[in-house]
């Protein structure tokens, strides 16, 4: 019995995506796909313990849900559209190769379309091609069970009714496309590194796993890609010091505080192997590419070489000039070149950030080193008062208790 629960396992995990793309892709419905893919999965948790496990579970669940699939439109059809329906059964006639004839990556595509709200975007991506049940994204989320079913059917009707087409985006919009996909899997990626609910695990190990697994899914269908591979870099050299992020009593602990026998060095070993392979085409790096390479210093040797994040800071400011972007070079020149410069970059953002914990826990951080007390655990304040996540709270409480009164 165990067996047939871990390969049960195995298989949803494993095959979910692939049942469900392959079935939106042939009715052109993601209800009919998704409902026939669960019906297939119930079917073999009550047929495998009698028959045994298939050789090839994932044709079978395939294979069980087309057949479903096509059960319930025949049980839901009207009589004049019979001929349209028996062409389901019958008709085997392939389709022309698109710019990739992959079904999983096809489906992340429709998940993932423009017309589709971002919010939308990730709770379809989580459902459709991780499998991922409406509570679960619901609990990641912070919205009620029925707020986030309701999200997930507006998104599915959307697709409907303005007829998205159950295709990949053809070759001249794929960059545009894939940068979409890219930003959903990374905030997916982060909601999971640190939560942003204080009720919920200051880190869901499931959702950065999720994030890992489908990154990795469109690095095999798009291996060309940088930015894809410059993601999958960032995500594991992130992923690898999960262990040491948190205290045993739960603070959050700081990337130089952090204990690196606790790193994973198998993900580490693997994300800069990602990472010199996109120095070594030759081509200038993306954003995602950047990031990973600001990581891979990081985790390279006992000591991070500053000027060179900076220096890769710089790069990233040019092509993200966005207040948070600055805000990290501006920490990472408080390290090179000392708190006062740091402090002076981090200020001239408190406009734009004024609402963003970061900016005044780096702001109490330099404003520590500097010695300015006072103001520092005032900074701590605002910190403490903007945060969400449980981890994040404690530590910035236990900074501030440490400066004394």
């Amino acid at each position: 019995m165990n067996d047939v629960r871990d390969a049960l396992t195995r298989a949803h995990r494993e095959e979910w995506a692939r049942v469900v793309a392959t079935l939106a892709k042939r009715f052109g419905n993601l209800d009919t796909a998704e409902d026939a893919a669960a019906e297939a999965f119930a079917t073999a948790a009550e047929r495998w313990p009698e028959d045994g496990i298939p050789p090839a579970p994932g044709a079978w669940l395939t294979t069980t849900a087309t057949r479903k699939a096509i059960d319930r439109i025949r049980r839901e059809s009207t009589r004049d559209a019979r001929h349209k329906e028996a062409m389901l059964v019958y008709d085997t006639e392939p389709e022309p190769l698109g710019v990739i004839d992959d079904d999983r990556l096809r489906l992340i595509f429709i998940c993932c379309h423009p017309a589709l709200a971002m919010e939308a975007r990730i709770a379809l991506t989580l459902r459709m091609v991780g499998g991922l049940t409406v509570p679960e994204i619901a609990n990641a989320f912070l919205v009620q069970d029925t707020t986030m079913g309701a999200r997930i059917t507006r998104a599915k009707s959307k697709i409907a009714a303005s007829g998205i087409p159950y295709r990949v985006p053809d070759a001249g919009d794929l960059p545009a496309r894939v940068s979409g996909v890219l930003a959903v899997l990374f905030l997916i990626f982060n909601e999971g590194y640190l939560a942003s609910g204080s009720d919920l695990a200051p880190v869901r190990e499931e959702l950065t796993a999720e994030a890992i697994r489908l990154t990795r899914l469109l690095r095999e269908l798009l291996p060309a890609n940088g930015e894809i591979t410059g993601m999958l870099g960032l995500m594991l050299l992130t992923e690898a010091r999960r262990r040491a992020r948190l205290s045993p009593s739960g603070e959050l602990v700081p990337l130089a505080e952090q204990d690196r026998a606790l790193w994973d060095a198998a993900l580490i070993a693997e994300g800069h192997a990602l990472v010199r392979e996109r120095l070594a085409s030759g081509l200038a790096p993306g954003r995602y590419q950047l990031l990973a390479a600001i990581n891979a210093v990081h985790t390279d040797g006992t000591a991070p070489d500053w000027a060179q994040v900076v220096a890769l800071y710089d790069q990233l400011v040019r092509l993200d000039p966005s207040p948070i972007v600055q805000l990290n070079r501006a920490i990472a020149v408080g390290e090179c070149d000392g708190p006062e410069m740091g402090l002076a970059l981090v200020d001239r953002l408190g406009d734009e950030l004024d609402g963003y914990h970061p900016f005044h826990a780096a702001r109490a951080l330099l404003l520590g080193h500097l010695g300015r007390d006072a103001e520092a655990r005032e900074a701590y304040g605002a910190a403490i008062a903007l945060a969400e996540n449980s981890a994040e709270i404690a530590y910035l409480k236990g900074r501030q208790a440490r400066l004394g009164s």
